[in-house]
């Protein structure tokens, strides 16, 4: 079966792959400040990339915060980590993509999301809220 367009989900997912054997923390802190490339596709990146390493640490959480013209996030498991967050504009873009993908118009929603990874999948359920000038994404993770 050919798939003729690659949607956000698809790009998610390629994007994982893509990234599955390198070191997750490292590309993460190499994304940090730049906005070179597609806006779009950097998002992704982020995104995946966050994910991975979440899946990595072995953690119960991922959480994505915009606050104001602030942006924080960090990974909850035995102990919490702080992750370099990306720019305003691209958590803008990450959340429109989960949104997208889970197909939540909302303010606030909450669905399990799919993700097969090479010889595994994952279920993980995602949650977004948005309000006066705030916004969450929060990613929880199954146990490894």
């Amino acid at each position: 079966m050919d798939i003729s367009e690659r949607n956000y989900h698809l790009k998610l997912l390629e994007m994982c792959d893509c990234y599955l054997e390198t070191d997750f923390l490292k590309q993460i802190k190499g994304m940090s400040g730049s906005e070179a490339g597609d806006p779009e596709e950097n998002a992704i990146k982020y995104l995946a990339l966050a994910i991975m390493h979440t899946v990595s640490e072995k953690a119960k959480k991922l959480s994505m915060k915009r606050k104001g013209d602030k942006v924080s996030v960090k990974v909850k498991g035995d102990e919490e980590i702080t992750l370099p967050p990306p720019s305003i504009e691209q958590f803008a873009r990450i959340s429109t993509i989960m949104r997208a993908i889970l197909h939540i118009e909302e303010d606030e929603g909450r669905l399990p999301l799919a993700l097969g990874l090479r010889n595994g999948d994952l279920e993980l359920q995602v949650e977004v809220a948005r309000g006066q000038d705030k916004e969450t994404l929060k990613i929880r993770f199954p146990e490894l």
